[in-house]
Formats: structure tokens, sequence, C-alpha cells
């Protein structure tokens, strides 16, 4: 697959979703985990949402286990911490694995397709994608959601 308009994730609720429906909207996707020292950056990422949602930023969480353990729980119970913890209104999607040969073509794409190639090291990277699909820019986990590398990109997108 060579656009990303192209993938379908799977719903929290456990269904599934065209990334297709967001053509037109700046996406942030990061890889999230309830268990991680970054799990703090929910609160930061919650904020970008409230603060450029009605401008057109989508932010999306993909919760996945494949670092550490980290993320353990089912959609229900990711979703109950997000929420109570850290007050998630954005979108939280079903569990996936980035890493591997049964990666998800989403993370395929996104780690072959960004300037920066190669697996995903930890939880909580980030990927800008603009208003057309294409791979704005790769953020690691030490990069805070409210860090002006990071706020100026998604700026200059809107």
């Amino acid at each position: 697959m060579s656009n990303i308009y192209e993938i379908s994730v799977p719903t929290a609720s456990g269904g599934s979703k065209s990334l297709s429906e967001y053509k037109g909207k700046v996406l942030l996707i990061v890889n999230v985990a309830s268990k991680c020292g970054f799990t703090p950056q929910y609160a930061g990422l919650e904020k970008l949402n409230q603060q450029w949602k009605d401008q057109g930023l989508v932010v999306l969480g993909v919760p996945c286990n494949d670092f550490g353990g980290q993320e353990p729980g089912s959609s229900e119970e990711i979703q109950e911490f997000c929420s109570l913890n850290y007050g998630v209104t954005f979108e939280v999607l079903g569990k996936v694995t980035i890493l591997g040969e049964d990666r998800h073509p989403l993370y395929a794409l996104l780690t072959e397709q960004a300037e920066q190639q190669g697996d995903v090291k930890w939880n909580f990277e980030k990927f800008l994608i603009s208003k057309e699909g294409t791979i704005a820019g790769r953020f690691s986990s030490r990069v805070a959601p409210e860090d002006a590398e990071l706020t100026e990109a998604i700026e200059k997108l809107l």
C-alpha cells in the first residue's frame, strides 16, 4: 500500500474504519500505552486535540503492547483508563502490532515512507500526516506534545 487513505484500522469497539474518513484533515498518529513512562503525554495530546480539532487536527491514539508489555489491557480497559486519568476525548483505536512480521499495514507504511525510516523505537512516537495524506514529520517519544518542534509543524499544516 502506498497511500494512507487505503488503510483501515481497528476501532476500539471491535469494528474497522478506513483512514480515508480523514481526507483533508491533519492527522497526528501516536502509538500509545497505559503503563509507560511517557503515558502522561496523553494530557498533552488531549490539549493539542482541544486546541486544534476545530481547525482540522485529528489526534489518533493507536494502542500497542509491543514495548515492554506496557499496554496489556483490553480495548474497554484502555478507553476507561484514558478517559478517567487524562480526560481523553480524541479517538483511541483498537490495539495493533507495530513491530515485526505481523505489524499493522498502517505502521508498515509509516515506517517505510517517513523521511526517517525504520521501526518505531518506543511508545508515544508520533507521525504527522498532511491534509493530502503524506507523512509530514516523525517525532520520537521524547518530543512531548507541547514541544515547539511538534506544535510548529502542526500549525504549518493547518
